[in-house]
């Protein structure tokens, strides 16, 4: 069984046992989070598919940790006028390991 699910404006295939990176969630490790914006839930029998949410499923995931991503560098200049800026960025984010998928 697997279930897509929405959170920082992506979406996500998971099943139990995943480790994905998501947006920043503000949780502590070892804590556990409920995503409760599921999109579908595919079994080998059967699909559900939200309207735009499946009511009362969510997935359940521990937190392992918080991150950042590589450097991304922001170079702009301009032609033969000696104007020239450098920025980096780098983007948060949070590690989590699905637990389980709760049906309604």
């Amino acid at each position: 069984m697997y279930a897509i699910i929405e959170t920082g404006g992506k979406q996500y295939k998971v099943k139990a046992g995943d480790e994905i990176i998501v947006e920043l969630l503000g949780a502590n490790a070892g804590d556990k989070f409920t995503f409760d914006r599921v999109l579908g839930l595919f079994d080998d029998k059967t699909t559900v598919i939200g309207k735009p949410h499946i009511a009362g499923a969510s997935v359940v995931a521990e937190v392992m940790g918080d991150g950042k991503a590589k450097k991304v560098i922001i170079y702009k200049h301009k032609a033969k006028k000696g104007f020239h800026k450098k920025k980096g960025h780098r983007q948060p984010f949070t590690r989590v390991k699905i637990e389980k998928i709760n049906e309604k």
